[in-house]
């Protein structure tokens, strides 16, 4: 026998905090009622049961999936099954409708009261507003820029620097433990260019007379600094002993330029990433990480378990990858863990792959108590994702996970012509010259623009427009709008009390256009936006919200403008005036929260 469905006035209080996901506590309980009452079996998993906004607002506020996720397990055609369940949520109080559509879809519409309470709410969290529990405290690793220390950052560096930034911002909203880090790639024949190069400037630093920089060294000016500092340290104690063989103790400048090139480029790049905002807490060495012998303790771990082994690869179809070699080699399986090819551990030489202190690091940062890592990485590592997945599940014995974040070229324009390259770099504009020029603000939000696997075009003349078209800027100036209003009520309503707290006791039910309820509508997706970016890895999906949310807003202030009765301000009505007041509120909060993901000032007027 059927229990009599919920009537008006007992449904359970909204949750302020995320009012999408008490309205799928709420589908979620009365298919639980349904099952009490013999239409639906026990104990089905509600996991997939989604509530969304659906793609065209004429069909409703929200709608669910349940009947469809839900039907072959409860053995009922999803048409049948959306009947039942629309029937129940019809009859709760904060629903207005309940309709099914197509194959079992249901749209539902709420009361305007549902979004007036969900902006009380709002208002009631204030900067906490979006903020979960979704990660329950678990560590994440997000490891990004992490680029060999060899010269300054250029443009291409900032993408990742942005968006591993911005993914580690995420996380911590929404209830994770994150450290951010860079891994230094101090150990390749990179730096053997670098101490060459540094020794070159030494050597035109102490008027040696050196011959024009040689093929495979860095042209960069930026080494010329570094050259007068280390005849500044070491006078001419270098000078000379270029070919000394490499048993002679005078043969030490290899040596002594290596470190004092990486020291002095570390200090650059930390240095550019602050420019942009960008603060990690861990530094680490893969030269570090070889001479702990990390990457003999994954190994021996891995070959006690027989995931190692010697043998010829066979030659791969298309273009040959580096690390392939006609002849017995050490090699990884990792094949049984995802991957196209067992992967060489070792060259010719004896030396190893690149492969092999890339999974001694993850090994160490997994030991460093990191299940969940993200990597972040460059559009020419593509081919090393499956690879270093394989070996994380293998090294961790499938307790930790990687995913990795491949950030496309930046293509750099001014006014649509590409921008020739920097002196001071020699081959690339540099990230500090692109800061200087147009700020780190501007810099951050347009490369989460695009979806990060997309290329990205940066114009340095069109970021500084003051249009719609770009994004920035009409961000901005929404919350630029949204303080002016507050402002101005200020002088001239100084009886309402302006705190958030307050606002949320305002008489929000007068609250009845359909742009305002549409606004309160889109605000109430924050909480939701933050965990769905952060658990899909796409931070872009901010950067787009927010630029909705700023949309919709303009849209109110124009429609005030030649409506009088829907101004913000309303001298003859201070109680409505309240009410829209907190609305504007709500706004500038919700926008100055997105733009704290994303490490970016919100301004409180536009110049």
């Amino acid at each position: 026998m059927r229990s009599e469905p919920r009537t008006a006035g007992t449904a359970e209080p909204v949750d302020l905090m995320n009012p999408f996901k008490d309205l799928k506590d709420m589908v979620v309980a009365e298919l639980e009622a349904l099952a009490r009452d013999g239409v639906l079996p026990a104990g089905l998993d509600t996991a997939r049961v989604a509530v969304e906004p659906p793609r065209d607002p004429a069909h409703g506020d929200v709608a669910t999936n349940a009947a469809m996720v839900l039907a072959k397990p409860a053995g009922m055609k999803p048409r049948d099954l959306a009947e039942a369940l629309a029937g129940r949520l019809g009859a709760i109080d904060r629903v207005s409708e309940a309709a099914v559509a197509g194959p079992g879809f249901i749209n539902l519409r709420l009361e305007p009261g549902f979004w007036h309470g969900c902006l009380a709410g709002m208002l009631r969290a204030g900067a906490d507003y979006g903020r979960s529990d979704l990660g329950a405290g678990r560590k994440v690793n997000v490891e990004y820029v992490s680029t060999n220390p060899t010269g300054p950052l250029h443009v291409g560096h900032a993408r990742g620097a942005v968006v591993g930034d911005v993914l580690a911002a995420l996380f911590e909203k929404v209830g994770y433990d994150v450290v951010r880090e860079f891994y230094i790639n101090d150990a390749g024949a990179q730096l053997e260019a670098l101490a060459r190069s540094v020794y070159y400037r030494y050597r035109e630093a102490l008027k040696a007379e050196p011959n024009p920089i040689p093929e495979g060294f860095y042209p960069g000016e930026y080494l010329i600094a570094v050259g007068e500092d280390l005849k500044k340290t070491d006078g001419a104690k270098w000078l000379g002993v270029e070919e000394a063989p490499e048993e002679d103790p005078k043969s030490g400048w290899r040596e002594a330029c290596t470190n004092f090139g990486r020291e002095a480029m570390m200090k650059m790049i930390k240095d550019d990433l602050a420019a942009l905002g960008v603060h990690q807490e861990v530094f680490t060495s893969e030269r570090a990480i070889i001479e702990a012998g990390v990457i003999e303790d994954a190994l021996d771990s891995l070959e006690a378990r027989g995931l190692i082994y010697t043998g010829t690869l066979d030659p791969p179809k298309g273009k040959t990858p580096e690390d392939w070699e006609p002849r017995p080699q050490t090699l990884f399986r990792a094949t049984e863990f995802g991957d196209d090819v067992d992967r060489p551990l070792r060259k010719s030489d004896g030396s190893w792959t690149y492969f092999a202190p890339d999974m001694a690091y993850h090994l160490d940062k997994f030991r460093r108590g990191a299940n969940l890592m993200i990597d972040v990485w460059g559009a020419d590592h593509g081919g090393y994702v499956k690879r270093m997945q394989a070996a994380v599940e293998a090294l961790t014995e499938g307790r930790g996970h990687l995913e990795v974040r491949i950030c496309q070229l930046v293509k750099l324009l001014r006014a649509g012509e590409p921008v020739k390259m920097s002196k001071r770099a020699g081959t690339f504009v540099t990230l500090r010259e692109v800061i200087d020029e147009v700020g780190k603000d501007v810099v951050r939000f347009i490369m989460l623009t695009r979806k990060n696997d997309a290329p990205l075009e940066f114009d340095l003349t069109k970021v500084v427009e003051q249009s719609r078209d770009n994004p920035v800027f009409y961000v901005q100036y929404a919350h630029a709008r949204c303080r002016s209003v507050l402002r101005h009520a200020a002088e001239g309503f100084p009886g309402i009390d302006q705190d958030p707290g307050a606002l949320a006791r305002a008489p929000l039910a007068r609250l009845t256009d359909s742009e305002e309820l549409g606004l309160m509508r889109r605000l109430a997706l924050w909480p939701r936006l933050l965990e769905g970016a952060a658990e899909a890895y796409e931070p872009h999906r901010v950067a787009f919200y927010l630029y909705d949310l700023a949309a919709a807003f303009h849209s109110l202030w124009t429609k005030g403008k030649d409506e009088t009765q829907l101004r913000f301000l309303r001298e003859d009505d201070p109680d409505l005036t309240a009410a829209r007041l907190a609305l504007v509120r709500a706004v500038a909060l919700v926008i100055a929260s997105g733009l704290e993901v994303f490490g970016v000032e919100p301004v409180e007027e536009m110049r």
